[in-house]
């Protein structure tokens, strides 16, 4: 990968800087050595935690990371709610769904999904199901497929649910997560860099590699988290493949 034309770096979170509650070996000293080169801003699709409860769990795992570097999917969710004075329907935790508290209810214009756990209950999916057919629009915070969980084994993340409600309802979600195109964007401007001057490093082949690519950024896969050997046969080419962020050389 030619560095000499990246002015900035996008960083998955999990699977990338840790697993389960581990930091992956080397991976606080490769942040460290990158962040004296570059603005970063480190990314993630969970919907389970806001962004101030992951730069939390990160500081405590030995990470030197900022609030202000981290954007999750309930931040740009936040975001397109605020833009549109909407209303929504939570099918998300208890404790991601407190953080939309201070935003109005009415109009109830979307339905709005993450990893919501224990809460994808059938009367609380078939709740989302009813205010679809009524008229409501579909917003996926994530629509990843499956995540690796604290046991070191890979679980169902929200995509499954996300459309199984599309299926439901004939209705098309919104996916304001990665590999959402607003989503790249939103992160490259905040370091004042276009995509092209920007590189993406994710576990993810789907929403790290391809999404970033699709944005215009250079994406970079590495071996660790969620990764599998089949990833690289699924027509996808990352601009560089490393066995984890602690080899990678930016």
């Amino acid at each position: 990968m030619d560095s000499v034309s990246i002015k900035a770096v996008l960083c998955d979170i999990g699977g990338v800087l840790y697993e389960g509650d581990t930091p992956i070996p080397g991976a606080i000293e490769a942040v460290k050595r990158i962040k004296e080169r570059y603005p970063v801003r480190f990314l993630t699709n969970t919907t389970q935690k806001t962004g101030a409860q992951v730069v939390r769990s990160l500081q405590t795992m030995g990470f030197d990371i900022r609030e202000e570097e981290v954007m999750t999917a309930l931040d740009v969710t936040r975001m397109f709610l605020k833009r549109e004075k909407a209303g929504a329907y939570y099918l998300l935790t208890d404790d991601a769904e407190a953080f939309f508290d201070d935003l109005p209810q009415e109009p109830c214009k979307y339905v709005v999904v993450g990893d919501a756990q224990d809460n994808f209950r059938y009367d609380r999916l078939n709740r989302a199901f009813r205010l679809l057919l009524e008229g409501c629009e579909l917003i996926a915070a994530a629509k990843n497929r499956y995540f690796k969980d604290t046991d070191g084994e890979l679980s169902m993340d929200a995509g499954g649910y996300v459309t199984a409600l599309e299926y439901a309802s004939t209705k098309e979600a919104r996916i304001v997560g990665k590999p959402s195109l607003d989503f790249y964007t939103l992160a490259c401007d905040s370091m004042g860099v276009v995509p092209q001057e920007c590189v993406m490093i994710g576990d993810d082949i789907e929403s790290d590699v391809w999404g970033a690519q699709e944005a215009g950024l250079k994406g970079v896969l590495v071996k660790t988290g969620k990764f599998s050997p089949k990833d690289l046969q699924r027509g996808i080419l990352p601009d560089e493949v490393a066995e984890s962020i602690a080899t990678l050389v930016v």
